[in-house]
Formats: structure tokens, sequence, C-alpha cells
């Protein structure tokens, strides 16, 4: 679907292939920075998560081919966040699949944050020679954004304990599933934000405007505002109560901020018209 900046709702087409199932799907879209008309879909195809691209001309798709493969699937915990970043890297993040030891298995794509070419090659500076993977011992990242010294952070829904915002070194473990939350150790990295009860968050989408993130909030019902100076996060408040699930959260070129609800999905509460994509002004400062 295409949304113009009035609302305007327009059907593209099809990605072929793809299989529901539970928490798989459709689940990112990226166009490529530096090749503003192909588009990239990470989704579920037969008995695994893939990315795909296509060319998005004249209002249509081209044929779809496969940039990456191998990613395992399952009936939850299927990631699905892609991102480019400044360096011109495609950031694919993925779940655990329920699995939970897949995390820390570094033969296995399953709860990682990954870092491939726009072709799918594994490109100079990572981490583990030859791998794709950039971080691990994640249990399922649904949000990725950069700030603007060009650090990676990460929501990930956490389990029981609690939901995490993560600020992404190469190589770093996360922790998942020996820790959830802040460990206060030497073998895992720390949360920079943890809500806990994971009530009040289940983090999906996240972006970044001016010195600030937002996180959209599942199960939590709300958008997160979290400030973010010199690396370090202050005391995340949150808005935007009265419109239940939120899925994603992007800003716009305008500056505006586009926020997406998911009460449709089976776990909501939907209301008459939903789902929505909403549009915020932001305030100067």
């Amino acid at each position: 679907m295409r949304v113009d900046d009035r609302g305007n709702v327009t059907e593209v087409g099809e990605v072929p292939g793809v299989a529901g199932e539970g928490e798989g799907g459709l689940l990112g879209i990226a166009f490529d920075p530096a090749a503003p008309s192909t588009l990239y879909v990470y989704a579920t195809m037969g008995d695994e998560n893939v990315v795909v691209r296509t060319r998005y001309v004249d209002g249509s798709f081209g044929e779809f081919e496969t940039v990456l493969d191998g990613i395992p699937a399952g009936f939850r915990h299927d990631g699905g966040r892609l991102l480019f970043g400044p360096d011109g890297m495609l950031y694919v993040a993925t779940g655990e699949t329920g699995n939970p030891d897949e995390a820390q298995n570094l033969d296995s794509l399953a709860g990682k944050i990954l870092r491939i070419t726009p072709d799918g090659e594994v490109p100079p500076g990572n981490p583990f020679d030859g791998s794709p993977i950039y971080s691990y011992g994640h249990r399922n990242v649904e949000g990725l954004a950069f700030d603007d010294e060009g650090r990676l952070w990460a929501s990930e829904f956490g389990d029981r304990e609690a939901d995490e915002l993560n600020r992404i070194e190469p190589g770093g473990n996360y922790g998942w599933p020996a820790v959830e939350g802040i460990a206060e150790g030497d073998e895992y990295i720390d949360p920079v934000v943890e809500w806990s009860p994971t009530s009040v968050a289940s983090p999906s989408g996240l972006a970044y405007v001016r010195d600030t993130f937002f996180v959209a909030a599942l199960r939590g019902e709300r958008l997160w505002r979290v400030p973010v100076v010199d690396g370090d996060a202050g005391e995340p408040t949150s808005f935007v109560e009265d419109r239940g699930r939120l899925r994603d959260v992007a800003v716009a070129p305008d500056g505006t901020l586009w926020v997406m609800t998911n009460n449709t999905d089976g776990r909501g509460d939907p209301r008459e018209g939903d789902d929505r994509i909403l549009r915020f002004e932001l305030a100067a400062g």
C-alpha cells in the first residue's frame, strides 16, 4: 500500500509467496537511499524468513529477487525490521522464533541483528569473519534506528521481566536467554532503557529525531518518548495513550511523526475505522 501526504491509500501490488502463519508474514520494508526505486522486503516464505527486493517504477513492482535467505521462521518471534544505515549497508533484525538458545548460536541467523550489502553479501567490517551477524543474544527485535552520531539502536521484546532499548555494538552479546533487562555484569551488554513490567511496553517500531527516540508500544498501548544525550538515555515519558496497540512509528521528510495502530491483529480491541496511520506535529525545539 502507498499512502500519500493527504492520507490517500493506493494498493501497489502483492509480494508473491508470502506465508502469514502466526507472527510471520510480510514483516518489514525499506527503500535503498542510494537507489530510491529499489524496495527491500522481509517476509516469511515457505519454512524460512527471507529478504527480497524489487524495483518500484511507475507505480508498480517489477520482479522480486532473493537477497538473503536461510533466516529461521517460526509461529512467533520472527523479527522483521529492515533499515539502511549511514554506511549504505542493510541492517536486518531477526527473532529467535521461540527457540531461545538460537539467540546464542552463531551458526544460526535467528535472534540476531544482521548487516549485509545491498546485494546480500557480507561486508567488510562485520565482527564475525564471513558472517552477516552484527550482534546476537536477542529475543525479538522489532525496531531499529540510527541517531545523529551514526549509532545503531534497537527496541526488543522481553519475556516476562523487562523490555529493552539497546545501543548496538558490533559483535555485542545482549544476553538472551540468560539475561532479560539489566544484568549489571561484564558478560553481556545491558540495555540503555528497560521497561518493567513488560505490560507497559512490548516495544515494536522505533524512530529517532532531534535527540529523541520514539518507541511504539503494543501491550503498553502508548508511544514512549526517550531523550538521548551523548548516547545516554534520559527518563522515558509516554503519550498517545488513547489509540490502542501501536505497531510502528516513523519520521516523515517534513519532520512530522507517523504512527501506525495495530488493533485488528486478534490481540487488540478494534475501534471503528481501525487500523490507522496517525500523523502528529512535533513541537519545535
